[in-house]
């Protein structure tokens, strides 16, 4: 701007000017607190949700719980009272297989008594087969005698011959008494062995049966606990049930809070914004009349540059460099393999060639100046300065602070300074510079305007 007199009311309206200046300021640093907290409050809104879920799901869970462990106390009743049953049969099946291994024992002892006897009738048949081989030699050597005799010898040959008869009798008897007494000891022979055998498994069994038992015992013990840990599992449920039942509208008292804060403090968020404009457009009206501020050579600069770019966007159309179709091209085609996402559009190339000669000596104008580029209406940005326009690397974060070229900037700031129409405008917003720390920055803008037709806007960023 040119010098102005030095009136009173010149310097009111100066003041106005820094006032409106300085009120942006606090704005914008308002407003990008409210950024933070309003994120914040959508993060616990996210995070409450999941909570209010996640109470949901429990609540369902311990029904289930609940459930199941009512479940697992009935069967485990069940199961205690087949363990019992199964115990009583087996401890039954012991006794009654202690009784078979006493009989068994009792049998076997018998058959060694029998064996005995036996061998005893044994003997005493060979004596009687011997007694009866020797009577019958007395027999044959009485009835020798009685032949000599004579008659007076016949009566004794008819006894001789009755003996004779009788010793062959007993003989035969015997040797049949032997025989059966043969067999018999065969037949007792094989159940003392078949008696050892069941025995010695009556034994087994006997042994099995305890451990069974013992087995039994230890399960019956087993099934108690679980049974006592089953009916501590269902009280705790309860519990749990009852913390939650009670713990969930209060989870909901303050999810609806929350929801109410975050609904406010977006409402705030828009009022804020609206006085941002508001300043923005005191700023811009104090300057129209003439008034006088800190940002004036920079506005000046701006709008001049800003107008030198519209003469050169209508000379390249004049000289058939390019037409006004391919100037305010809109159609936005991706560059393949670029992160952040790079675009073209039909005049990327020609402003390649036109921009960087316009907009490169601003960076020279003043230390506190970031970058100066232009923007078309949607914020896409094709040529920026140098030291941001490197070639793209594997790094999609340095590519983000490096490779800003070719991109759409349609944040707020940036939608803002491509469309404004007035002479010029200055925006007031906070820089990310990461880990949490922000730092204030002035964009300044003008119209870029070719036959007529509102092209887009110069950016100028500078530091307070």
């Amino acid at each position: 701007m040119n010098a102005q007199p030095d009136f009173p009311e010149m310097k009111e309206l100066n003041a106005l000017a820094r006032a409106a200046s300085d009120l942006g300021y606090e704005i914008v640093d308002i407003a990008g607190f409210l950024d933070l907290v309003e994120a914040q409050a959508r993060e616990q809104r996210v995070a409450l949700s999941g909570v209010e879920d996640g109470s949901r799901d429990i609540e369902a869970a311990s029904t289930a719980v609940q459930g199941a462990t009512r479940d697992l106390s009935a069967s485990v009743e069940r199961t205690a009272q087949d363990v019992d049953t199964s115990a009583t049969l087996v401890r039954a099946l012991g006794e009654e297989s202690n009784k078979i291994a006493t009989w068994v024992h009792y049998v076997s002892t018998r058959n060694t008594e029998i064996s005995d006897t036996l061998k005893a009738v044994k003997n005493n048949n060979a004596q009687i087969a011997s007694i009866s081989m020797q009577v019958n030699t007395l027999a044959i050597n009485a009835k020798i005698e009685a032949a000599r005799a004579g008659d007076a010898g016949r009566g004794f040959a008819v006894v001789a011959d009755a003996i004779n008869e009788l010793s062959k009798k007993t003989k035969d008897a015997a040797r049949q008494i032997s025989s059966n007494i043969e067999t018999l000891t065969g037949w007792i022979a094989t159940l003392g062995t078949e008696a050892d055998d069941v025995a010695q498994t009556a034994t087994s069994l006997m042994e099995q049966s305890a451990k069974t038992d013992d087995a039994l015992s230890r399960m019956e013990q087993s099934v108690g606990d679980t049974k006592l840990q089953a009916e501590r599992i269902n009280s705790n449920g309860v519990k749990v049930r009852t913390a939650i039942e009670a713990f969930t509208p209060s989870m909901h008292g303050m999810g609806q809070s929350i929801a109410t804060t975050t609904d406010g403090i977006e409402k705030a968020h828009k009022r804020i914004g609206r006085l941002i404009d508001t300043s923005e457009t005191i700023v811009g009206t104090s300057a129209a009349l003439g008034g006088m501020t800190e940002d004036a050579p920079f506005i000046d600069y701006t709008r001049a540059r800003a107008a030198a770019i519209s003469q050169a966007f209508e000379q390249a159309v004049s000289d058939g460099q390019i037409s006004m179709p391919d100037l305010f091209d809109r159609n936005y085609v991706p560059i393949p393999g670029t992160a952040p996402q790079q675009l073209r559009t039909a005049y990327t190339d020609l402003l390649d060639r036109i921009l960087p000669a316009i907009q490169e000596p601003a960076l020279a104008l003043n230390d506190r100046v970031v970058f100066c580029a232009a923007v078309d209406v949607n914020g896409y940005l094709p040529t920026h300065n140098k030291n941001f326009s490197h070639p793209q690397s594997a790094d999609e974060i340095w590519n983000t602070a490096n490779c800003r070229n070719r991109r759409i900037f349609d944040d707020r700031v940036g939608l803002k300074a491509g469309r404004s129409a007035a002479p010029f405008l200055l925006q007031v917003y906070r820089r990310d510079m990461g880990g949490g720390e922000f730092k204030m920055m002035k964009d300044l803008s003008a119209p870029i305007m070719v036959k007529g037709r509102h092209w887009g806007g110069l950016r100028l960023a500078f530091s307070f």
